[in-house]
């Protein structure tokens, strides 16, 4: 299965709320990729790397924890 990029805008702000969030990206991916934020950049990005779309699954997580996220488009 090949890999895709999925790339999120959300409203993490520092390195503690991302080390909130890591168990259950973790966990949702469950070792079938990887994912990274990017907070310099305006969106504070969220880049997940997968062979799964789930797409929700993500977002609703990140939503869960109380930041905002959404899928950004091509």
């Amino acid at each position: 299965m090949k890999m895709m990029i999925l790339v999120f805008k959300t409203s993490v702000e520092n390195e503690s709320e991302v080390k909130k969030i890591a168990p259950m990206l973790d966990r949702l991916l469950e070792g079938n990729g990887s994912w990274n934020f990017d907070l310099e950049d305006c969106d504070r990005i969220l880049r997940v790397v997968t062979e799964q779309k789930n797409v929700k699954d993500i977002a609703l997580a990140v939503e869960k924890s109380g930041y905002y996220c959404e899928e950004l488009e091509d």
